[in-house]
Parts: structure tokens; sequence; C-alpha cells
């Protein structure tokens, strides 16, 4: 199976959404035709930039579009299905909403160490050596 071009996850991801070409470009602060470019794959590279305003756009992972551009990205792991679903299932979250998130991270983190030290004997004064 031939993987995704770039031009079809944009224009897929706009049907998805209903939203026209033209209403596509001005959410993502490009020109229309630039986009039907995008869609058709006559634009190779474009610039990141570009990927993060249709990103936020179409709600589409920036790290695919960055991806698919041919733009290495750090740590590269290719897309898990955890990936996929984290990103459908936090996708519309308010700044508040990620920063509580963050919050209980931080929080069941550091609950998670300190039950770690405990078990260990860490957290009495007791050497485990």
């Amino acid at each position: 199976m031939t993987p995704a071009s770039m031009g079809t996850v944009l224009r897929q991801a706009r049907e998805v959404r209903e939203m026209s070409a033209v209403d596509a470009a001005r959410a993502a602060g490009i020109s229309a035709a630039y986009l039907s470019k995008l869609e058709g794959d006559a634009v190779k590279k474009p610039s990141p930039l570009v990927l993060h305003q249709l990103s936020k756009a179409l709600t589409v992972p920036y790290a695919d579009l960055m991806r698919l551009s041919g733009y290495p990205l750090p740590g590269d792991a290719r897309g898990t299905l955890a990936d996929t679903v984290g990103a459908a299932l936090f996708v519309d979250l308010t700044e508040d909403e990620r920063d509580e998130l963050l919050e209980y991270l931080a929080w069941y983190r550091s609950r998670r160490r300190s039950r770690r030290g405990s078990v260990l004997g860490l957290d009495n004064g007791t050497d485990v050596r």
C-alpha cells in the first residue's frame, strides 16, 4: 500500500471537516491557489510555518505533515497507534485543560517517584545498598 501524500492528507482533512478550499486557506493564512498547489502535491517542501498553520486549521498532527513533507524529526518514532489516538483525544483541549493535565501529570509522576522511594526504603533513612 502506498503511503498517503501530503496533498492527499490535506485534501482529506479539509473534506472531512467540510471546509471549502477558500475557507481552509483563509483559516491557515495562505492563499487558496497555494492550498490547491499543496493538495495537488505541486509543492514538495512547504515551509514548516505553513505546515504549522495548516496543522492548526485542519487539526492534522504537525509532525505528520512535517514527516510527509520530508523533514526529519528528532526521535522520529513513526506515529504509533497511541500517537494517533492521543492526537484525536486531545485535539480540542483548551489552554486551561492542557495546563490542568500537565499539572496533574507532574503530580502523578512525583507521587509514583515517592512511592518507589518508599518501597526501596529511601524515604525513611534506610540505606538500600
